[in-house]
């Protein structure tokens, strides 16, 4: 199965329609959202089109794709809009012999791990940094973020065929590559 693998939209219906763009032209049979769907959070400042109605919509319209997990921004109120569940704070995945312990990263993260075993891998967003990093008991791995980027990092998603993360900008240029 191959994943497509997004994290933090906060509302922007610019972006969203890039990532609904980028989805298609990967033929993934899933889309994991790591959280932070449709508020922008008051830290942030609004994403580019700021339309939290029009995301609803364009999700909506692809209920039957997702998997999400709550971020830090999303609430019940988002919940009754929403098509799909967004309320769960992980939702586990299997990859071969390791498990993806996918999260937003507000409560499960580098500092406060979830229960993994060894060579798990850890998922998740909330930072809007792409990263991937390996340690002795576990692989931390985040996406980025689809509108509010950080750290000069590129407007991005990663896509997951089994075997392979694959991050890429919203044009679809791969930028970084991990084998698990």
């Amino acid at each position: 199965m191959k994943w497509f693998i997004a994290s933090d939209i906060h509302g922007s219906a610019y972006y969203c329609e890039k990532l609904i763009e980028a989805f298609e032209k990967e033929k993934a049979d899933k889309i994991l959202l790591l959280g932070d769907i449709l508020y922008h959070g008051p830290r942030n400042d609004l994403p580019k089109d700021y339309n939290p109605k029009k995301v609803i919509a364009m999700l909506n319209n692809l209920k039957s794709f997702i998997l999400a997990v709550r971020g830090n921004c999303d609430t019940e109120v988002d919940q009754m809009v929403l098509e799909f569940p967004i309320l769960a704070d992980y939702a586990v995945i299997t990859a071969g012999k390791r498990l993806i312990y996918a999260t937003h990263g507000h409560n499960h993260n580098n500092s406060a791990l979830p229960p993994l075993t060894n060579k798990d891998i850890l998922l998740h967003g909330h930072t809007h940094v792409p990263v991937c990093e390996i340690y002795d008991t576990h692989t931390y791995i985040n996406p980025g973020s689809v509108s509010i980027p950080k750290e000069n990092s590129p407007h991005s998603y990663m896509v997951f065929d089994g075997k392979n993360f694959v991050w890429k900008n919203l044009e679809g240029e791969i930028y970084k590559t991990f084998e698990i």
